[in-house]
């Protein structure tokens, strides 16, 4: 009876018949088709059969050629005969070791939230939302037994498109279509100009909502570095366009990155436009935080810089105006009819009566004032927060300095282990983001983000100190 999974035994079957020379060195290898016909497997076994064997070094694949057997350059490892051992009591789903930490974060009984990018309640503008809902359901009786439109709200699609001409961006209504948040988005954006093993480019650290994106949609995924200050490596992005490796997409926040706060300079904003159409790589550009930005005047978004739209642009009001609400938007560009259809496929349209109480609220001068309100009252909130990190935790911690938004991305002593600091935090009621979770590598191990969307308080006075000890006996 075979104990390994599926996967691994064709791995194996196909790396004897590599190092017995059935299959030579410069060899095609069968297509993820023929895999699934021949052993008849599902479309995802037969993906993770070439990543088991690209992980071994016998397996390269070539741009729009398909995979070949390595050139004896290097030896390929075995496979390993067992795999890991994991804990049965934990779910583990898309991307078991963010899972993990989702799970036992959900478990926990949580007294201080430290792991959100939310604001408070507070701070939300939550009964002018009620009664502009109240409203939309006085004037339409029948809100609630419409068949949205799979676009989305007119109205809103209209107002967003002359919100954008602030930044210089134009996003034409009959373009825009209004997701079920930014996860939606970027899932229909993925979803249309993407296969199942292509490989799409991420910043590193990324959010680790999308790294599970990209594996429920059997994808691969590179990581390039970004740093605090600029966002995104340029130059390591050209050196990956330029190898071997087909990049079919690349998916950016330029605007307050999750995890990092960095912005990116208007100079890198117009290269990266212009890498990405140079090499035929569809940039995905999600501006998610883009209001939050502590200045007036919206900063330039990627879309400004297309010249031959070969951006697709996705947003969110999650994070500024109502995490319940749920609204997101897309505008795919020459991609439009598919990402509509796709949308239809997926979940249909969203509910209109939100739709119709934001638009209603975001055309008024109230919501100007309400965004102004916010910044400087997260400014106020991210300085409390950063100046307490730095009195109670070990020496040789640094804090990222954002220009806004609700999270601070904090490095640790190089001996700190985040993962460490996570569970041992959850046991006395604190929940912290982990940088494990931001990469599939493990160089931010000694990271942790810090979400400071919650008024300062004791308790969370309380919370960091006792945090900051916990580090200090790691140290």
């Amino acid at each position: 009876m075979h104990t390994l999974p599926l996967y691994r035994q064709l791995a194996n079957h196909y790396l004897d018949a590599i190092r017995s020379g059935t299959l030579k060195t410069g060899e095609r290898f069968p297509s993820i088709r023929l895999m699934m016909e021949k052993h008849a497997v599902s479309l995802s076994t037969a993906v993770q059969v070439c990543r088991e064997l690209e992980d071994c070094g016998v397996l390269e694949a070539r741009p729009r050629s398909g995979n070949y057997i390595r050139l004896p350059d290097t030896a390929p490892k075995p496979v390993p005969l067992t795999p890991p051992p994991f804990d049965t009591s934990v779910y583990l789903g898309l991307h078991p070791p963010i899972s993990s930490v989702l799970t036992a974060g959900q478990r926990a009984a949580i007294r201080v939230n430290l792991a959100s990018a939310y604001c408070a309640p507070s701070l939300y503008p939550l009964k002018t939302l009620q009664d502009h809902m109240a409203k939309a359901l006085r004037r339409d009786a029948h809100l609630l037994d419409a068949e949205g439109s799979t676009n989305g709200c007119l109205a809103l699609r209209n107002l967003l498109a002359r919100r954008a001409l602030a930044a210089k961006t134009q996003l034409p209504a009959e373009k825009i279509v209004i997701t079920h948040g930014a996860t939606e988005a970027l899932t229909l954006a993925l979803r249309a100009v993407t296969q199942p093993g292509d490989t799409v480019a991420v910043e590193s650290p990324t959010f680790y909502g999308l790294l599970q994106i990209l594996e429920s949609l059997h994808l691969r995924t590179r990581e390039v570095p970004a740093t605090a200050q600029a966002g995104i490596n340029l130059l390591a992005l050209e050196q990956l366009l330029q190898g071997p490796e087909a990049i079919q997409a690349l998916i950016v926040m330029p605007n307050l990155q999750n995890p990092l706060g960095s912005i990116m300079p208007d100079a890198n904003k117009a290269r990266l436009v212009q890498l990405c159409a140079e090499h035929g790589t569809v940039l995905i550009e999600d501006d998610t935080y883009g209001d939050l930005v502590d200045i007036e005047q919206p900063l330039s978004t990627l879309k400004h810089w297309d010249l031959s739209d070969n951006v697709i642009h996705c947003a969110s009001l999650n994070k500024t105006l109502a995490p319940g609400i749920r609204l997101g938007w897309i505008s795919a560009g020459k991609w439009h009819e598919r990402v509509a259809m796709l949308k239809h496929a997926q979940s249909r349209g969203c509910e209109v009566m939100s739709q119709m109480a934001v638009s209603e609220f975001m055309k008024t001068p109230s919501y100007e004032r309400y965004l102004r309100r916010l910044r400087k009252t997260l400014t106020h909130q991210r300085q409390q927060m950063s100046e307490s990190i730095t009195r109670y935790f070990p020496v040789g911690t640094s804090v990222s300095e954002p220009r806004g938004g609700t999270l601070l991305w904090v490095e640790l002593p190089p001996h700190c282990s985040s993962i460490r600091l996570f569970h041992e935090a959850l046991q006395v009621g604190i929940q912290i983001s982990p940088g494990d979770i931001f990469s599939n590598s493990p160089r931010f191990n000694h990271f942790v983000r810090i979400g400071c969307g919650m008024p300062y308080s004791p308790k969370i006075d309380e919370a960091l100190a006792r945090l900051g000890g916990l580090l200090k006996a790691q140290v």
